[in-house]
């Protein structure tokens, strides 16, 4: 008897079952696009490290953002536009999402169970180093405006649990190389603030975490250069510390995950972390189908975040 669990009601569980494709419960799978221009996505198992090819975007992507709810993830394609899909993991079905408010790349994306909160990046042309936020309410498919970040930013990265976003800003119009400034953006009431810095600057990064924790890639330094840097964010009295690097240096990567381990993707390659909240251990996990950067991912639940 299969169990049925999870944020479904009893129609998607049964059309699920019928596909065969129902996963029994949340958090089972991370949906990675490869980037680099391309439409490839690639499906990974927590429970068994298994990666597949799966339905490809719409359009090819770069510099992208995903997050989502428990049953669909939003990936906003990047490349400076306004597309967005929607995959629903039920069938792994691609389908058109809402728009952006402005054509962007080089965002970051966090959200809970009601709402993904997307910082767009690069929008709106001449508009390098932008403030804009989207608010996605997965109810609906509604997009309105989601309240500005502190300072305008791009390539940056982002992870949270129910009740916060923690964004890294990445790039901006002050620090071509990067900056460690973060913004805590709470959903209810769409409040921005200060969140704890990082321990160096920061751009090209990417991020995952469970209800307590947030792992940061931070991607290239203030060099320019390529690192194996992470951060490990607590929610509860937002304290930054380091955690255990990369096993190899990264930048422009993509991490999903569920309430045990992240998968980051380490960007310009086909390789792989698995990265142990519990222990903070990192080890090798399988590879991706083909290489990319400027890729995104998105995850069918994490405790205390989407479910």
């Amino acid at each position: 008897m299969p169990n049925y669990s999870g944020s479904w009601n009893l129609v998607q569980q049964m059309q699920a079952v019928s596909a065969g494709n129902w996963t029994g419960i949340t958090g089972t799978i991370g949906i990675f696009a490869i980037g680099c221009s391309t439409t490839i996505r690639n499906k990974y198992t927590f429970s068994t490290c298994a990666n597949v090819v799966t339905t490809s975007s719409s359009a090819g992507a770069n510099l992208a953002s995903a997050t989502g709810n428990s049953i669909v993830g939003i990936f906003a394609l990047g490349c400076a536009t306004t597309t967005r899909d929607k995959f629903t993991y039920a069938g792994c079905v691609s389908s058109s999402a809402t728009t952006a408010t402005v054509g962007s790349y080089g965002g970051s994306a966090a959200g809970n169970s009601t709402v993904g909160i997307f910082a767009l990046g690069w929008a709106g042309g001449g508009n390098a180093y932008s403030t804009i936020r989207d608010k996605y309410t997965y109810s609906g498919c509604v997009v309105t405006s989601g309240t500005a970040a502190s300072v305008g930013s791009r390539q940056g990265a982002s992870a949270g649990n129910s009740t916060v976003g923690i964004f890294a800003l990445g790039i901006t119009s002050s620090s071509s190389s990067g900056t460690i400034t973060r913004d805590k953006y709470t959903y209810s009431g769409c409040v921005v603030s200060s969140a704890t810095s990082s321990s160096a600057s920061t751009n090209y990064g990417s991020a995952a975490g469970n209800s307590t924790i947030g792992i940061f890639a931070l991607g290239k330094n203030s060099s320019g250069c390529a690192t194996t840097t992470r951060n490990k964010y607590t929610y509860s009295g937002d304290v930054n510390a380091t955690a255990t690097a990369a096993s190899v240096v990264s930048y422009a990567g993509a991490a999903a995950g569920n309430s045990t381990i992240g998968i980051f993707a380490l960007g310009t390659l086909t390789t792989r972390n698995k990265y142990t909240y519990s222990c903070c251990g990192n080890a090798a996990a399988t590879a991706a189908s083909a290489s990319g950067s400027g890729g995104a991912a998105a995850s069918n639940g994490t405790t205390g975040v989407n479910v």
